[in-house]
């Protein structure tokens, strides 16, 4: 594919950072992927190894699913999963699948959130390299939920404040979602993307939260009784007034000198 993969893009320091709108635009296409293959067929499909190195990127950056040589036919009518050998890739693959063996398209939208906040955060779902408290990103993330004053600190630094707060943290809450415990309690695919649609109506790139915004046009709005002065400031204020008007009355009296010595003077 012309532009490679997702991963190439939010890993690889080689190809050009993704801008929030386009990083988005791929995050609802590959949920639109899923999507399709859950909802769409006449038989339902589970990708089973869902990761941006399997999302493709065209000419202009739209995503193509690839590699489905883990996918599996979906449960039968009256069954809940599929039983089969765990396989996937590590750090992206549900636990309650790794645990069970039990496979259903909640395992699908369980990757779909890891995938989601490397998007936010162009950090790995594992990185052996980092700080030990950092290599795994789901646990990192935690430390920083959606609507602390720290969720910032997990924004990708090479957007330099070019994305939305409000959608950023919209997303953070649908990821949350999809990584929920219990399988039972994921959204579905179509839920996903009705969510990301909403996420993505934020146009703001500033990279602020709301409530800054709001506080700050409150300050632009502020009703025009002057505010209390301290002490100090006032009695600065009235130290500038006393000297300006000294000056004032210097510059009085020189002016009548010179009128007085004008008026003095002989006339030639």
């Amino acid at each position: 594919m012309p532009n490679k993969t997702l991963d190439d893009h939010l890993f690889n320091p080689e190809h050009p950072v993704l801008p929030w709108d386009v990083r988005l635009q791929v995050a609802l296409g590959a949920a639109e992927g899923l999507l399709y293959l859950h909802e769409g067929l006449e038989l339902q499909i589970i990708y089973r190894d869902f990761k941006a190195a399997n999302i493709l990127l065209d000419e202009e950056f739209r995503p193509k699913l690839s590699d489905f040589g883990l996918a599996r036919e979906g449960p039968s009518e009256g069954q809940t999963h599929v039983s089969t050998v765990v396989m996937g890739t590590y750090g992206y693959a549900a636990p309650d699948y790794v645990q069970t063996g039990h496979l259903t398209t909640k395992s699908d939208v369980w990757s779909f959130g890891v995938v989601m906040y490397e998007i936010l955060t162009a950090r790995r779902s594992v990185e052996k390299k980092r700080p030990k408290n950092e290599q795994k990103l789901l646990e990192w993330v935690r430390r920083h939920p959606a609507d602390s004053e720290q969720f910032s600190e997990i924004i990708d630094t090479r957007l330099e404040g070019r994305y939305s707060m409000r959608g950023a943290r919209k997303i953070a809450k649908l990821a949350n979602s999809c990584l929920a415990k219990y399988a039972k309690n994921r959204p579905t695919m179509l839920e996903v993307v009705e969510r990301l649609k909403l996420a993505m109506q934020h146009k703001e790139l500033d990279g602020q939260d709301v409530r800054s915004v709001e506080e700050s046009s409150l300050l632009h709005e502020a009703p025009t009784t002057p505010p209390m002065e301290d002490e100090a400031a006032v009695s600065a204020r009235r130290r500038m007034l006393h000297l300006a008007a000294l000056g004032e009355n210097a510059n009085a009296q020189a002016r009548r000198r010179l009128m007085l010595m004008r008026a003095a003077a002989p006339r030639t």
